[in-house]
């Protein structure tokens, strides 16, 4: 895994909704050609661009591994501007192929261009221009979005970060560059104005102005996709457990619902000395309270730190403290980010649900045993146990 990137490009497994075993349940397909595929975008962009700009595409190259939740295809591509030639160095985001146990029940990539644009145009967020989506599938066979490359180095999902990376062997002081500006990127979202307004169409089952009324209506969402996730395949009683726990307790919040990037952890920024430079994956954004992004960047990373305990490494106990990011947070917003213990039970409850469907696509396609126990498919269950029982966060650094 290159430590170099391009936006876009795609060499963190851990996908939108954290498809950290992406490659485990993923069965062998074949790959595209990539002189068809340039033929194919030449013949787009001649659709697309001005009669007189001569598109040309001159390269496509396929990244050595694609998320679950969308195919990466990167292309250089030339054409003429207000007389000029230039070239321009692209990311097409592909819809994934329909596949037999899919991770999701469906994909709408026109939502995630319509959220990166107007995240573009609303706020300083580095995010890729966004070109131009095309829902018909008939260019690359299913919709698709292009949009900018960018250059910088992303922390690996694959080996994790904290297990011995560019990052882990950055100084402290980078390394808090690095969180700082990571929880810069999520003040910066969260101050969008008129989120219920600009960003209408995220809203779910016609849910109130409110931050509860949106976080009710996602934990809703969340409970149907866990039901679609084992409609055939074994359930799990801890997933089931935590959202009943999480129904039982939603915490009142009369604030605006804001923003949430969703999938916001730092393998979904580019960066270039330890500062943003792009702010990826977009496919998990929604209108609800803050905490939800605030918790599932540290869950993430406490994720990962976890998995380091586990090997005997010693991790990065010092980056990304669940009060230093709210500190931060506190400073940025002058919003002091309340029930964290709720929303880390929520985020370790996604992330469960999403490993429990790939582990289930894993055991129907012979590459992996269902266990005795079903709970057992979720790699970090011991942490949503005792974050259930409130007991996971006492002794932590």
């Amino acid at each position: 895994m290159s430590a170099t990137d391009v936006a876009g490009g795609d060499n963190h497994v851990a996908d939108a909704e954290g498809d950290n075993h992406a490659e485990v349940a993923r069965p062998s397909e074949s790959r595209r050609d990539p002189d068809e595929l340039r033929a194919a975008l030449q013949t787009w962009l001649s659709g697309r661009l001005p009669d007189d700009a001569d598109p040309h595409v001159v390269e496509v190259r396929l990244p050595d591994a694609n998320g679950m939740s969308s195919e990466t295809v990167l292309f250089d591509a030339e054409w003429t501007e207000d007389g000029t030639r230039r070239v321009h160095e692209l990311v097409a985001r592909v819809e994934p192929g329909a596949t037999s146990m899919p991770i999701f029940p469906s994909y709408d990539m026109g939502t995630q261009f319509a959220v990166m644009k107007a995240v573009g145009e609303l706020s300083d967020i580095p995010v890729p221009t966004a070109y131009w989506f095309e829902p018909d599938p008939d260019a690359l066979g299913a919709p698709f979005f292009v949009m900018a490359r960018v250059e910088g180095i992303v922390p690996p999902d694959v080996m994790p970060y904290n297990f011995g990376s560019w990052l882990s062997e950055a100084t402290p002081e980078q390394r808090r560059t690095l969180q700082d500006a990571s929880v810069g990127v999520l003040a910066a979202l969260h101050r969008i104005p008129d989120a219920g307004e600009n960003f209408a169409f995220l809203r779910l089952h016609d849910a109130g102005p409110t931050a509860e009324d949106a976080f009710r209506a996602h934990l809703d969402r969340q409970r149907g996709y866990y039901r679609w996730a084992t409609a055939d395949g074994p359930r799990s009683p801890l997933i089931e457990r935590a959202l009943d726990w999480l129904e039982a307790n939603v915490p009142a919040d009369p604030s605006p619902a804001v923003l949430c990037w969703g999938d916001s952890r730092i393998g979904n920024i580019m960066f270039r000395d330890f500062t943003p430079v792009a702010v990826l994956d977009w496919e998990m954004a929604a209108l609800g309270p803050r905490e939800m992004d605030v918790a599932w960047m540290v869950f993430l990373h406490r994720f990962f730190e976890d998995l380091a305990a586990v090997a005997g490494l010693p991790g990065l106990p010092d980056f990304m403290r669940r009060d230093d990011v709210a500190a931060t947070y506190a400073d940025l917003t002058g919003h002091t980010a309340e029930n964290l213990d709720y929303y880390s039970v929520y985020a370790a409850l996604r992330h469960a649900t999403i490993m429990f469907r790939v582990q289930s696509r894993a055991i129907a396609f012979g590459h992996a045993t269902l266990p005795d126990d079903p709970d057992d498919m979720i790699m970090h269950r011991k942490t949503l146990e005792d974050m259930i029982d409130g007991t996971y966060w006492a002794g932590l650094p």
